[in-house]
């Protein structure tokens, strides 16, 4: 596919939150009148248009002005118009190119583009080189295995990916990145530097991740502890009932709270008073401490 001539003369797909890479399939919905006339005026033979990334993502109807003017031209491999007026379509990314100047901007834009390839990888044996793609491809195994997006078998594909341009753009076409960040990644020239500027991401995205799984296995262990305390103090009241002791005992404590509630306690005093009677419905009315508890909040609610 590298092989494709750029035509002189490119119709203009701008993307607002999405960046088309060399080599990657990308599908797309399109619904903005400017863009479902530029498709319907496709050729049906050679569909090649230009994606191109808007500047501002809020951009209703980008023309000219409002694209990156590094974009990727692509052929579109399926396209499908919805009842609703809309479309979707699969694009493939053929080659980088540069739009060097607008031939048209209405009813869409039509540029003028020429080829604008990444710097060949003049060293293919380097021991940079070799370091680089094995940290990547070390990280983004961390990441499929902890990652719930991406599914197992984008591992054994990236392997097989040898250059580290290919290797780079397969990597951010499936991992969360910023329109911007991935624009960034079009734009530099070198495969190297393509491929160790996504080492950066992936860490993040891969510590990102990692927090997540922490802070759920504490929320998990938070619900897990409360789940036990329900289940003790359920027991608790079962073995009470069956004693004879709920009633009164729910009586009583019902009493307190009442008591608390009515005597109009300043905020430290309140919940002070509501975390000992959380503690005197847990504790046995046998116990020592539930007569010490009561008394406490007797003498708590008496204080003017």
């Amino acid at each position: 596919m590298d092989e494709l001539e750029v035509p002189a003369r490119l119709f203009v797909l701008p993307l607002k939150n999405t960046v088309v890479f060399p080599q990657m399939m990308v599908p797309l919905a399109v619904g903005r009148p400017r863009s479902l006339q530029m498709l319907e005026d496709l050729p049906v033979v050679e569909r090649v248009i230009a994606c191109a990334a808007q500047l501002e993502e809020d951009t209703e109807e980008a023309r000219w002005d409002d694209i990156h003017k590094v974009a990727v031209v692509a052929r579109v491999q399926h396209l499908l118009k919805l009842p609703d007026g809309t479309a979707q379509l699969a694009v493939q990314g053929v080659r980088r190119i540069r739009l060097t100047g607008c031939a048209s901007d209405e009813p869409y834009t039509i540029a003028l583009a020429v080829a604008h390839d990444e710097d060949p990888d003049v060293d293919p044996g380097g021991m940079d080189r070799e370091a680089v793609v094995r940290t990547a491809l070390s990280t983004w195994q961390q990441l499929v295995a902890i990652a719930p997006y991406l599914p197992g078998e984008l591992l054994g594909a990236a392997h097989g990916i040898e250059s580290p341009t290919h290797l780079a753009y397969f990597l951010a076409n499936h991992i969360r990145l910023s329109t911007a960040q991935r624009q960034e990644l079009l734009e530099l020239d070198d495969g190297l530097e393509k491929l160790s500027r996504m080492l950066g991401l992936m860490a993040h995205e891969l510590e990102v991740m990692e927090l997540g799984r922490r802070i759920q296995s504490q929320a998990e262990e938070s619900i897990g502890k409360s789940q036990k305390e329900y289940f003790l103090r359920e027991q608790l009241k079962a073995i009470q009932r069956e004693l004879g002791e709920l009633d009164a005992d729910a009586a009583e404590v019902q009493e307190l709270r009442e008591r608390i509630e009515a005597c109009g306690l300043p905020p430290e005093a309140r919940r002070e008073a509501d975390r000992e009677l959380t503690r005197l419905e847990r504790i046995p009315t046998a116990s020592p401490e539930h007569s010490v508890i009561q008394t406490y909040l007797d003498l708590l609610v008496s204080l003017p």
